[in-house]
């Protein structure tokens, strides 16, 4: 693990982030693979998800990562989290993150490395505390229903989050260009839901309520979450971060025409600004059920679009064209399957999404005790895969969005 030494003495020497806007360690895969990295580094200086997020013509193939790929099915985790059994601690303390974050990195080489954190990691930031129980997850003790509350929370406080800062830094360094470091955060719609309901929730009556018994505290404590989370975006752009992906966990709790109302603007009011302050950084839109959703999310102005498992690719490019890039979506229960059908798998949603604007990743986050032999091969086959081989003879069609 890297020292509380070692990391002051690096930030100290740390270089700007050339993206800003205006322990123990198991032996790694990285070395069996670095004549491949080194070339592909060689032939483009920016990583070859920053480059599919784009949507750009003539890469050699899909990258790949997996949310939730530094976590509890690694063993290398298991043993750290029973060193350091609070989840806070391990992702706010700078040394924790960053180890967290490369493990999966070291073993499996993904295109994608993802911060380790959470996405209510900024709430303290703004002024709403919370605690994280071994049985209930998030508790926030005083939820957010009135106009008060709302005109209590502060603006977003960088000094309660430099941890984040400093890991992203330290990260971008360690990767050294040969992946994209991605960070995230959560839509405005989502964070709302565990601010409101004081944590988790399997019904969201309070804040669907106040949809309409208390629709101006609710677009108050929005609009507050949407300008916090984009200085959010914009403090991990320059701290290191090529790519970010927002998640609407819950967005796909609502119908469609409410999610229109309640979500999107303020996913939009994100976007817009991030689009000024921060051109050049790629954003990923991930709904979990966004079935109902695709057409929808076109226009929010992200760059990509995350499909979850229950979507056919074939089906979800058709719905949102091939003028945006999309992300997704092999079942993470695939992972249980024997290798063979595994492997089969994976050739059918890159198929299915064609040769480009294709980042390859699971429909959800990897699960609790997934072999890291399907982990190690979700990635070995994806570095195999070659365009011109998938799709030798083929003419690739233009599809516009449906409407």
């Amino acid at each position: 693990m890297i020292s509380a030494t070692a990391t002051a003495a690096f930030l100290a020497a740390a270089p700007a982030s050339s993206s800003s806007c205006t322990t123990h360690r198991r032996r790694s895969r990285l070395p069996a693979i670095s004549a491949s990295l080194a070339t592909a580094s060689s032939t483009a200086e920016e990583p070859l998800l920053v480059r599919a997020a784009r949507g750009e013509d003539g890469l050699p193939r899909p990258p790949a990562w997996m949310m939730r790929q530094a976590g509890r099915y690694m063993e290398e985790y298991q043993a750290l989290a029973k060193r350091h059994p609070s989840f806070r601690e391990r992702s706010e303390t700078t040394d924790l993150i960053v180890e967290i974050t490369l493990q999966p990195w070291r073993a499996f080489a993904p295109d994608g490395v993802i911060l380790f954190s959470d996405i209510l990691t900024p709430l303290p930031a703004i002024g709403v505390p919370f605690d994280i129980s071994d049985s209930k997850g998030p508790v926030i003790q005083s939820p957010v229903r009135s106009e008060e509350q709302v005109r209590e929370l502060t603006p977003i406080d960088f000094e309660k989050l430099r941890f984040v800062g400093e890991s992203l830094k330290i990260l971008r360094s360690e990767i050294d260009g040969q992946a994209a470091l991605l960070g995230f955060v959560g839509a405005p719609w989502t964070i709302a839901t565990y601010v409101v309901e004081g944590g988790m929730t399997n019904t969201y009556t309070n804040i669907k309520s106040m949809c309409h018994t208390a629709p101006n505290v609710l677009r108050g404590l929005l609009s507050h979450l949407a300008d916090a989370i984009s200085e959010y975006i914009i403090y991990q752009v320059n701290s290191g971060a090529q790519c970010i992906q927002i998640f609407d966990s819950w967005g796909g709790q609502l119908p469609p025409h409410v999610w229109e109302q309640w979500s999107k603007p303020y996913i939009k009011q994100i976007v817009n600004k991030i689009k000024i302050e921060c051109p050049n950084v790629p954003l990923v839109l991930y709904i979990n059920g966004n079935g109902g959703l695709l057409e929808r999310m076109t226009d929010t102005g992200v760059d990509v679009i995350g499909l979850d498992w229950t979507v056919d690719m074939a089906d979800g490019r058709r719905r949102l064209g091939n003028k945006i890039s999309v992300q997704g979506n092999v079942d993470p229960a695939f992972l249980f399957s024997p290798l063979p059908v595994l492997t089969d798998e994976i050739h059918r949603v890159v198929k299915s999404a064609g040769p480009k604007g294709h980042i390859l990743n699971l429909g959800h986050g990897v699960l609790v005790k997934t072999p890291e032999e399907a982990v190690a091969h979700f990635f070995d086959v994806t570095r195999s895969l070659r365009y011109d081989t998938l799709f030798q003879g083929c003419v690739t069609e233009v599809l516009e969005p449906v409407a």
